[in-house]
């Protein structure tokens, strides 16, 4: 059938018995389709966008873009059949299972007309339409096929010719209809997965074997004239086996033609992918040993697994893959053998196993690396099986060691590795060699006594070689020292011992690493990993304290902070930090080791602290970042040593100097400075100053704090220089985010020293109060509060109400309502606001807000009751209803404030129903649900502190005015006496009947 045209209402016959004809009388909008080139303007491809969308919606609009693909006015332009194919999809995805019959008929007469273009051997179209066509053709199928359409594949294949481009077509559709019916990577609905079981019978039933037929006729035709027409129909076989009868395949009429293809160049490795498709189908255990035996038994004879050295690495990874499967299938139907106690099947299966580990091996020590990841998954399955073992024969016990042997060959890096510049390739091979770690852990629990003495063996006579070894030879044995200690099954700190004579091979191999100078190599991937292994086995250093200097010396020198690799320096100066951290947690012993040498590495680092800034000229060796970790370590130094509080204050006073002094002069440069750019560059420079010395303060503990190393002084006066900064309008932001770090770090460390400063702060944040400041400046009075409780009050009681006006003159600022950024601001300063009265209510901070004047206090309490009952935030509403709850607690009773009983009937509880009523309280969210429950919680207190007082008004007084019908009331007051949980349960059904 092929149809010359629907425009202008012409009609066409049809060959294929669909003669029901579609008569179309408009034509396509031009205008419109001129939108769909991509060099069109944006207004043009609008257009189009909403043309689409009107034919997507259109009763006929789908008919419309049929006549447009078939009628040949179009050809060549692929832009608009791709347009037109999309609108029929839609059709066919969306409306076509409620079609009449005429429509029905349309559509496969369509169907039929499309397959016949693309069948055309003077056909051009290129490959995404063709797809395309194929995925329309498979939605008319899953729809029709087999009522509607029962005669699918009988049309189907009527269409196939000797010509390549009807067959290419026929068995694209087969892929397509593998994707809508069969794949499971798809995730299809319950109704879906009931239509395809329904469709898959039917094929099995009436089709298959008229299918399985095509393609064996495809292979022996094409395979010469048209190898990749061949490979497609291989592609077609592995993926319908898994569902049909393994006996139409697994013959051998196919099985011939398929080992046939595997010397053929350009069909062997789609060959090889059907095969191992046919392998992996679902089988009975004894019935795919036999299945695969057979297989490998014709493979391995015609020499087909013995592959030549050069041969080309996308078959051998093909071939990989093959193995693969053969492995973990065979270890699959031995489980299941084992399981059920089939002790002969199970030899059997065993045995084929064990025959497959010597190509294995060979794949797994390819030199493609592709290669041998292909056959990862068999190795661990086959490791896996080993571990089951009681007892490891030596036979096994020698493929462990293989195994360790390959996987330690294979970890080291190719002479092609850019370490400079890591790419695709440098990522692939990172991933690989994470595979090859799960490996060596594997073997590892396996036998450890053997990985230890391969490591050792490996170390010993890498290490004192490393002028002369090759860079990849000496970074796997340091890697492979490093891995041990993940491999080794006892705590790293009974590896180590300060006798020598009992030292255990860990200890003697950590000691050659520094001992033998390798970290003087120089290449950065050396240089990394030395410090990498170093970091991770400080507690080495307890045992022999005597290396810590070498090892100090080699992060501070040439091979650490100053190595010509960014790379290298940037991670040393993280693995520093972690190194002393180490150190710093071990024995008293080591501290006195450290103390000679603290001073020293000061001073070789000191040019290293040296604040960046755009003045400096020169380009410095350490990026920000760096220096974070640096600075945090040298306060960590210093802190944690034995030194006495004056040594103490007089080193952190010459480590903070420079940036105190630095500082001032930023300031001042940065309010002269008019260029935008330079200001930026100084705001930033400003706020890592604060940052520095936030990270130093982190040296402090509550065994070694601020007081007790003198260290007070140096920075509470280094805290007065930077709130010179809060004032500045330039980039306000920055900076003030960098002094507010340091104040959080300062409540941490300090005592009440603090407190004197944070009015300042607050001071100049009420002058020009914005909603994103004050949400930020918040938590510090949170902190504050929760670290000093009660003695705070006094202070607090001033900052109070001013801080709360200014929190509320904020929120009611105008704002325009399409700014969304400032719509969030406001809402996340209401958040923190309810935050800060929970905490001030928590933490024995009552008094702050009981002692107001009573005007202030009724306000404030009235913007807890407002949170509750009207912002539609559940998390600002589950704060107001537990701050209501705290208060109940507290002044609820008999001896509480006064009046507050009389405003917690008029407020509090009317605020419980309130809330909950309004449409955006969603009962079915989950923070809502926890807004409800701390609704019940606190109509529950109210119950708790005034009895038969507070049913009595329920009941009488506020329930009746909301219209409640008598007996639900009486179902909720006595839901009120039972416990949380079930007050909770009944409350949200109350609502939800209530809202009905």
């Amino acid at each position: 059938m092929i149809l010359s045209g629907y425009r202008h209402g012409v009609i066409t016959q049809d060959i294929f018995h669909y003669n029901k004809p579609i008569v179309v009388y408009f034509e396509m909008d031009e205008d419109a389709l001129r939108g769909l080139d991509p060099r069109a303007n944006p207004q043009l491809q609008n257009r189009a966008l909403q043309y689409f969308e009107q034919l997507k919606s259109s009763h006929d609009g789908w008919k419309l873009c049929a006549a447009t693909f078939t009628n040949g006015n179009y050809f060549g332009n692929d832009q608009v059949r791709f347009f037109c194919l999309q609108v029929i999809e839609h059709y066919l995805r969306y409306r076509y299972r409620e079609a009449g019959i005429d429509d029905q008929q349309s559509v496969r007469s369509l169907i039929c007309t499309c397959l016949q273009l693309m069948g055309n051997e003077s056909n051009q179209d290129r490959n995404f339409l063709r797809n395309k066509v194929a995925q329309i053709t498979s939605l008319g199928f899953v729809a029709d096929y087999p009522h509607r359409w029962p005669s699918f594949f009988t049309d189907l294949i009527g269409i196939l010719s000797p010509s390549a481009k009807a067959v290419d077509i026929y068995l694209r559709v087969l892929l397509s209809i593998d994707s809508e019916v069969v794949d499971r990577e798809i995730v299809h609905t319950f109704e879906e997965i009931q239509r395809n079981t329904v469709i898959k019978d039917a094929m099995r039933e009436q089709s298959v074997l008229q299918l399985t037929e095509t393609w064996y006729t495809i292979l022996t035709q094409f395979q010469s004239s048209n190898p990749e027409v061949t490979c497609m129909c291989l592609d077609v076989i592995g993926k319908y086996v898994s569902w049909i009868d393994i006996n139409l395949i697994a013959n051998d009429k196919f099985v011939g033609v398929l080992l046939e293809f595997m010397s053929m160049p350009l069909i062997r490795e789609s060959a090889c992918d059907c095969i191992h498709d046919i392998i992996n189908k679902g089988m009975e255990p004894v019935a795919k040993t036999k299945l695969i035996e057979s297989f490998t038994s014709i493979l391995q004879n015609r020499g087909i697994f013995n592959p030549q050295e050069e041969e080309e690495g996308d078959y051998m990874a093909k071939l990989s893959k093959l193995i693969n499967g053969i492995g973990v299938n065979l270890i699959i139907s031995w489980q299941k053998l084992q399981k059920a106690e089939d002790q002969e099947n199970s030899s059997v299966t065993m045995a084929a196993l064990e025959e497959k580990v010597p190509l294995m091996f060979r794949f797994l020590g390819d030199e493609d690396d592709d290669v041998s990841a292909a056959v990862i998954p068999f190795v661990q399955e086959y490791i896996g099986i080993l571990k089951q073992m009681k007892q490891i024969s030596p036979k096994h016990r020698e493929h462990i060691e293989g195994l360790l042997y390959t996987v330690i060959k294979k970890m080291k890096y190719d002479d092609s590795y850019n370490f400079d510049h890591e790419g695709e390739d440098e990522a692939m091979f990172q991933e690989y060699r994470k595979q090859l770690k799960t490996l060596f852990t594997n073997l590892s629990a396996l036998d450890t006594e053997l990985m230890v003495v391969t490591i050792h063996t490996l170390v010993t006579q890498t290490l004192p070689q490393w002028e002369t070894v090759k860079v990849c030879d000496l970074e796997v044995a340091i890697t492979m020292l490093y891995m041990l200690g993940e491999a080794l099954p006892n705590p790293q700190g009974q590896q180590f011992s300060p006798d020598i004579s009992k030292a255990s091979a860990l200890q003697n191999m950590i000691r050659l690493l520094i001992s033998s100078r390798v970290s003087c190599q120089g290449h950065m991937i050396v240089e990394l990993q030395f410090f990498e292994t170093v970091a991770r086995y400080e507690k080495f250093f307890l045992a022999e304290p005597q290396h810590i200097p070498d090892v100090l010396m080699a992060f501070t020198d040439e091979r650490g902070f100053r190595h010509p690799s960014a790379q290298v320096r940037s991670r040393t100066s993280y693995l520093f930090s972690r190194f002393i951290k180490g150190l710093k947690y071990l024995d008293m012993m080591i501290r006195g080791q450290l103390n000679p040498y603290i001073e020293d590495v000061l001073s070789r680092i000191q040019d290293l602290l040296v604040l960046n800034t755009p003045d400096n000229g020169y380009q410095h060796l350490l990026s920000n970042e760096d220096q974070l970790f640096i600075y945090e370590t040298a306060g960590s130094l210093i802190v944690s040593s034995s030194l006495s509080p004056e040594r103490k204050h007089h080193l952190m006073k010459e480590l903070l100097s420079p940036i105190a002094s630095k500082f001032e002069s930023l300031l001042s440069k940065l309010q002269g400075e008019t260029d935008e750019k330079r200001q930026y560059a100084y705001a930033q420079s400003i706020n890592m100053a604060t940052s520095l010395a936030s990270r130093v303060s982190k040296g402090f503990s509550s065994q070694q704090t601020m007081q007790a190393c003198g260290c007070v002084e140096t920075f509470t006066d280094l805290l007065k220089i930077f709130l010179q900064a809060v004032n500045v309008p330039t980039h306000r932001q920055l900076i003030q985010t960098g002094v507010r770090q340091y104040l959080h770090r300062m409540v941490v460390c300090l005592e009440k020293e603090i407190l004197p400063f944070v009015p300042v702060v607050l001071e100049n944040l009420l002058k020009q109060p914005e909603a994103k400041e004050l949400h930020d400046f918040l938590p510090l009075m949170n902190q504050l509060i929760m670290k000093f409780k009660a003695a705070i009050v006094p202070f607090l009681q001033q900052v109070f109400m001013p801080l709360v006006s200014t929190i509320f003159q904020v929120l009611s600022t105008p704002s325009d309502d399409l700014d969304q950024v400032t719509a969030v601001e406001k809402k996340m300063l209401q958040r923190s606001y309810y935050l800060f009265l929970s905490t001030i209510i928590s933490n024995d901070c009552l008094d702050v807000i009981k002692n107001q004047e009573m005007n202030n206090l009724h306000s404030l309490l009235l913007t807890v009751v407002q949170g509750a009952a009207d912002i539609p935030d559940p998390q600002s509403q589950k704060m107001c209803y537990n701050i209501m709850k705290k208060l109940v607690e507290t002044w609820g009773g008999p001896n509480g404030l006064a009046g507050f009983v009389d405003f917690m009937y008029k407020s509090f509880l009317p605020a419980c129903f309130l809330g909950p009523m309004k449409p955006t309280f969603d009962l079915n969210d989950g923070q809502t649900s926890l807004a409800l429950g701390e609704c019940a919680q606190c109509l529950r207190c109210m119950l708790d502190k005034r009895g038969q007082e507070f049913l009595t008004y329920l009941s009488t007084d506020y329930l009746p005015k909301l219209n409640v019908p008598a007996e639900n009331i009486q179902e909720l007051c006595e839901a009120l006496k039972t416990d949380n949980k079930t007050f909770r349960t009944y409350l949200k059904n109350f609502f939800l009947k209530a809202k009905s």
